[in-house]
Order: C-alpha cells, then structure tokens, then sequence
C-alpha cells in the first residue's frame, strides 16, 4: 500500500456510477469509481448520493452537497468523470465525454439544452483540467466552449473483460427470445444514433434473413428517437446478458449522426463481431481500419455494408479479425492509469481545503 500523500485525498463524483441504466458515461463512471481507487487506495475517496439522486434531483446532491464533502475531507481534488461538476468547488478536472447538446440541439429536449449551455461554460472555466475521449470531442469542446486544446487531455475509454467471443451467447439469447440470426445496435434511443437509417436498413437484412435488434433504454431529455416497426427493440438490456448479447450477434451497426467515441463499436469487436459504423464524428477515429465505415445518411451503402459483415465470407472474417486486434488496444486499466498520472499531477498543486 502507498504512502499517505501530504495533500488531501481525490474525491470521485459518484453520481453516474450509482445509476441503474449503464450507457458510455455511466461505464466510464464506474470504471473509474472502481479502477482508481485500486490502483491508490490511500488517494481516492468516492462520494455517491443514494440511487434516487443518481438523475435529475441529483443535480442538487451535485452542487450543493458534494462540495461539502469535499470540504469535509480536505480534498485536493474532485475528479468528475461524468460530464458534470459542482461548480462551487475550485479544484476540479472533470471528464466531458462530448458537447453535443451544444453542437447539435435537436437531439434533446429545449430543458436539458438549456441546462447544458448555462452549465457547461461555468464547469469549463473552473476546472483545472478536462479530460475527454477522442481528438474529435477536443476539437469540439474547444471550439464550443472556448477552452484552449492543451488544457484537454485525452483519455480513450476501454472494453471490459467480459466482452469476448466466448460470453454466452446462448443464454442470452434464450432470456431475450432471440431465435433468428441477428445484427445488433446498442445505444440510448435517441435522434442522434439515427434511426431512421436503422429502419431503412432492417427491410434488406430481414430479406437476407437478418433481425435487426436495438438494445438500449429510453431517457426523457432525449428527442426524435422513434424508428420503423421492422426493428425489434428490446429496450435496456442488463448488464448479465449484455455481452452474450454482443456475441451471438452476426454483426453490429451504430450509424450515429454523432459520436464522442462510440464505446459499443469496440465491444462489438471484443465479441469478434464484425462492425459497420458511422463516418461521421469520433467513430473513423475509434474504430480505425478494423470497421466498414458509412456515411450514415446513405442507407443503400449502409445496408450493402450490413450484408458484406454478417454473410459468410471473407469481409465477414476480415473484420472479425480486425476488430478483435483494435479492441485489443483499449483497456479500463490504461484508461485508469493515464487518468491517475493526470489527476495526482493536477493535485499535487492543489492546496488542502481551508488552506
């Protein structure tokens, strides 16, 4: 066990960690929540509200409670790895996964915007870093929010260890009533991730004999998430069956209009499935060469791209191969530790509380 530091303890906002639903801001969140404080035990301290303050009411646990914790415990830091931050507290770095709501309005709701363009400026300019995932949400950060790139660190997520190939595909699909061959989306239901190219592809892959399946829950701030009927929607899927749900999947689509990284592209290929994506926003960039890249307002190539992927052959298996390399290169325990070295760096300016 490390030595105690002569600053104050790092407190983890735990906020989106506690939430029922995971999507890519609650993972990063609980990887976090989890990872750092293995990695420093004497170094982290993590603040969470009870579950009932994990969504809106908890904006108020954010702001006004969790700055008295950190007060309480002398903290050097607060680390916010879920796009908010008190912004009574002065020593932040807080991880902003995309700006979205302010580059492209139309996708939430005229409240969560509003929220969003009164907030986010005010965490920006307080805190003593940002942390983001690709080079795409850097650049768009900067130009939205006016924060210089340097001040931006990027810290791609990673892909747990229970996406693989070998996740139980069966029992998945036995507890979801998948029996036909399937291609996969995963993603909260929402304008942004494109459905209407979702219901214009489901028509051909359903001629080939491929369901199109869309896993993810709903969320009240999100807006235009309505799609065709040929898409077989299973809602939020938990978290026991998700991976054999990527598995037994013949290939995965995510045609997003936008993308601060695209996290399910790369468990989609930790499964060893083959993925078409998007080629807008942060996907090339995630993705690389190891996905057939689309431009998702073209859906005859998009849904030529979904056969190519999930019929036998050789792009099928090029694919698998690829992605399974890619995803390689991603992992929680980098992620930790590059977010770690940044965070014990910005704390070790950082007086104690009170001082």
């Amino acid at each position: 066990m490390s030595a105690m530091p002569t600053y104050g303890p790092i407190v983890i906002d735990g906020r989106a960690a506690v939430r029922a639903e995971v999507g890519g801001v609650e993972r990063w969140a609980r990887e976090m929540a989890a990872r750092l404080p293995a990695l420093e035990p004497d170094r982290y301290v993590v603040a969470a509200p009870p579950r009932g303050f994990a969504h809106r009411a908890g904006h108020l646990w954010e702001q006004a409670v969790l700055p008295v914790e950190a007060a309480l415990r002398r903290a050097s830091l607060v680390y916010c790895p879920a796009i908010l931050a008190p912004v009574a507290w002065p020593r932040t770095v807080v991880a902003l996964h995309d700006v979205v709501a302010l580059a492209h309005p139309e996708f939430y709701s005229r409240g969560y915007v509003a929220w969003q363009r009164t907030i986010l400026p005010a965490i920006a300019r307080r805190a003593r870093r940002i942390v983001t995932v690709s080079e795409f949400s850097r650049r768009e950060i900067s130009d939205q929010l006016g924060v210089e790139p340097e001040l931006i660190a990027v810290v791609p997520g990673g892909v747990d260890e229970r996406f693989s190939p070998a996740a139980d595909a069966e029992r998945a699909s036995r507890a979801l009533g998948l029996a036909r061959p399937y291609v996969l989306t995963v993603g909260t239901a929402s304008g942004r991730k494109n459905p209407e190219a979702l219901a214009a592809v489901a028509g051909p892959l359903a001629e080939a004999g491929f369901e199109l399946v869309a896993a993810g829950g709903t969320r009240g701030y999100l807006a235009g998430a309505a799609g065709g009927d040929r898409v077989r929607r299973l809602g939020y899927v938990d978290e026991e069956h998700l991976p054999g749900l990527y598995a037994g999947a013949r290939a995965f689509v995510l045609p997003s209009r936008h993308e601060g990284f695209g996290l399910p592209c790369l468990e989609a290929m930790a499964a060893g499935v083959p993925v078409v994506a998007s080629s807008h926003g942060a996907l090339p960039e995630t993705c690389g060469e190891a996905a057939l890249l689309v431009d998702p307002d073209d859906t005859a190539a998009l849904a030529a791209a979904l056969l190519r992927a999930a019929q036998e052959g050789p792009e099928h298996e090029r694919l698998r191969a690829a992605g399974l390399e890619r995803a390689a290169g991603f992992s929680w325990n980098r992620a930790a530790r590059t977010t770690n070295d940044l965070l014990l760096n910005v704390a070790g300016g950082s007086a104690p509380a009170g001082q």
